[in-house]
């Protein structure tokens, strides 16, 4: 993962489809490039890296429920379920095994002071649910307070970060806060997925 403000040449050229908010997009071609721009939401990019297949989500736990049992409410349902289906459609277009995933994570800024730390409550939900469910963090950019461009190439599983500026910080935070006023929560399918 590189860290820096010029683009790298791999990431440069291809084909670049953004990935938006409740989206999961799953590829082996060599020249597609992933995109998103998180402020407090998460990403995930998961690879296979024997069978160069990879993808990204992007979703944000829009609301804490307070109930020790079911600690994020209705957004942690859906954030279980972004996080399900990208890790079972990498497995089963894959090697279907879940010893040969990298699994990268980005985003949990703290970009927007009118609402509680959504970031820091994305970044404890995706990393205890990869801890629960076996899995290892291959690599992350996580917290602070800036909004962030993430680019991945879900073949060779290269991710590049771009920490974004303060006109593009209020426009995300700006987004983020109307959506966590409206309240919007995808709920998840009613059907069970389990991971294999």
């Amino acid at each position: 993962m590189a860290l820096t403000n010029s683009l790298p040449p791999e990431f440069d050229r291809g084909v670049v489809t953004t990935v938006h908010q409740g989206d999961c997009h799953v590829s082996n071609a060599p020249d597609v490039t992933f995109s998103t721009v998180l402020g407090s939401c998460i990403s995930a990019c998961v690879r296979d890296r024997v069978a160069n297949i990879g993808g990204m989500n992007h979703f944000l736990l829009a609301e804490q429920s307070g109930v020790a049992k079911d600690r994020y409410g209705a957004s942690a349902r859906y954030g279980a379920f972004a996080m399900e289906q990208l890790i079972n459609k990498v497995l089963s277009q894959g090697s279907g095994k879940k010893g040969n995933l990298e699994i990268k994570v980005f985003g949990g800024g703290k970009i927007n002071s009118a609402l509680d730390d959504v970031g820091a409550k994305n970044i404890e939900f995706v990393r205890q649910f990869l801890a629960l469910e076996g899995y290892t963090v291959t690599s992350e950019d996580l917290g602070g307070t800036y909004a962030r461009r993430v680019l991945f190439k879900p073949h060779s599983g290269r991710a590049f970060v771009k920490r974004l500026d303060s006109d593009m910080n209020a426009n995300v935070a700006r987004e983020e806060e109307a959506i966590a006023r409206r309240r919007v929560v995808v709920p998840a399918p009613v059907d069970d997925i389990e991971l294999f």
